[in-house]
């Protein structure tokens, strides 16, 4: 490959600690990452296409958020008692930062949140999907479990997660923080057909999405391949003319 050759046969690309050096290792790991997960794939499938076409013309309809989920109450555990770093399970907080992990740690197991479930940091209504389970910070947060569990998938909760932020997001604030009673009487706008919520159309929709970030994602990358090549091409070929010199 000729980004690897140039990689190894330039001396200013393989100084160590050169920014470009740096760059490139990062940029071509992520494309290996892609490629070995199957993310390189962004084709849409015709029915995701129909799906952006045709959201415009979607129906939405309020329904209750407790009609939807089961809502419970986190356990806690305050940041003062658990050690950064010391293990490998999510501690959540309520920063939009990082998906709302703050660290990976070890602590007791009875403290432990079940994951695949909508997470909302009650104090910041950040609103997150959470694929494993986690430990959760004092910060009076909430879960939501889907109570139709054929359909609770990755991609329905993203959908759904996403729904509920833009639903409630201008209702709760730092001074007025969701809780557990006041969610019960709120409403979250969904796309629905005969008074249900249209969960294949969200599933499939949330899938051509995903796919159009991994298009842009891969785009990126092989921009900053590409021009890494020149670079480098560039580099060398001043390099060479002044040991001509």
């Amino acid at each position: 490959m000729l980004l690897t050759n140039l990689i190894y046969s330039s001396g200013i690309a393989c100084f160590p600690g050169n920014p470009i050096d740096l760059e490139i290792g990062r940029i071509t790991r992520l494309k290996k990452y892609l490629l070995e997960t199957g993310l390189n794939n962004y084709v849409l499938a015709p029915e995701e296409e129909n799906a952006l076409i045709d959201f415009p013309n979607e129906k939405f309809q309020d329904f209750s958020v407790v009609d939807v989920f089961h809502v419970r109450n986190t356990k806690n555990i305050l940041y003062s008692d658990i050690i950064e770093n010391s293990g490998d399970i999510p501690y959540l907080c309520a920063s939009a930062d990082n998906n709302a992990v703050s660290s990976y740690i070890s602590y007791d197991p009875k403290y432990l949140d079940k994951g695949n479930c909508v997470f909302i940091g009650g104090k910041t209504f950040v609103v997150t999907y959470q694929e494993n389970d986690f430990y959760s910070n004092d910060s009076h947060n909430l879960v939501l479990d889907m109570k139709e569990e054929k359909k609770k998938n990755k991609l329905n909760q993203l959908y759904l997660a996403t729904c509920i932020e833009k639903s409630l997001g201008y209702k709760y604030s730092w001074g007025d923080s969701i809780s557990k009673s006041k969610i019960r009487s709120d409403v979250v706008s969904l796309p629905a057909a005969n008074n249900k919520p249209k969960y294949e159309l969200m599933n499939v929709f949330a899938s051509a999405i995903n796919k159009l970030v991994i298009k842009r994602v891969i785009q990126y990358v092989d921009k900053k391949i590409d021009s890494s090549e020149v670079f480098i091409i560039i580099t060398n070929q001043k390099i060479n003319a002044s040991h001509i010199k």
